[in-house]
């Protein structure tokens, strides 16, 4: 990349209606098209691949300006895991190992979402430690968000990122978490170049970086909207 290009973008944790978003696969793409500079963006619903899967048959068939990273947030029994570049479902509700492995089985990389947060089903540092610490071919993390703009999340990521300096050295990324339309890309992931390869390539090689931007207000979202998130 030449010096003063512009680095990529990608929201690497958008969710939608086929989990507990508000908006349908094609919604979503239409409006990282049409209001967002992202380069890449991830689906990645919770413990459900479908979204995911949609989005990139929609997006393969239109004529998007930017690429498609099928994902789902896992839930191992310790806390949530972001599984990008998978194809098969993958196991909820079992220990991190087994889904670290499964993840990496696939290829996949995985990522420690919102870690240390108080609010939401997050890895905490003694699960990190024990990770960091694994001998076990597959039972590792390629990455940990150190921006991302769920509810509660912000302290908890401040001393994940300060870990992650200290202790295990994992590319940094972020995503906006985002179950409404508003709301993506007010975190991202900066790295060198444009394309899924070229972010899948910065994550391996630590070029990345997570950025929070701006969360739009639960008055620009609409309170119902987030009242019917909220029950659903």
């Amino acid at each position: 990349m030449s010096e003063g290009e512009r680095r990529g973008k990608a929201d690497l944790h958008v969710n939608t209606a086929s989990g507990d978003g508000m908006a349908s696969p094609r919604q979503v793409l239409d409006y990282v098209e049409a209001e967002t500079d992202l380069d890449v963006v991830a689906i990645t619903d919770h413990d459900d691949l479908r979204g995911a899967l949609e989005a990139r048959e929609v997006c393969a068939r239109g004529r998007y300006r930017f690429q498609v990273v099928t994902g789902m947030e896992v839930t191992a029994i310790e806390g949530h895991i972001i599984a990008l570049w998978v194809e098969e479902p993958l196991p909820s509700l079992r220990p991190v190992e087994e889904v670290l492995e499964a993840v990496h089985r696939q290829g996949g990389l995985a990522v420690a979402a919102h870690p240390l947060s108080w609010l939401t089903r997050s890895l905490g540092q003694k699960t990190l430690d024990r990770v960091a610490a694994s001998a076990r071919e597959g039972v590792y993390l390629d990455a940990m968000e150190t921006a991302n703009q769920a509810p509660g999340s912000r302290l908890g990521l401040r001393k994940a990122a300060a870990l992650n300096r200290e202790r295990y050295h994992l590319a940094e990324v972020g995503g906006s978490d985002a179950h409404f339309l508003k709301a993506i890309g007010s975190a991202y992931t900066e790295f060198p170049g444009h394309s899924a390869d070229d972010l899948r390539r910065s994550i391996l090689e630590r070029s990345c970086r997570g950025v929070n931007g701006r969360h739009p207000s639960i008055l620009e979202i609409g309170p119902l909207q987030v009242l019917r998130q909220t029950w659903r």
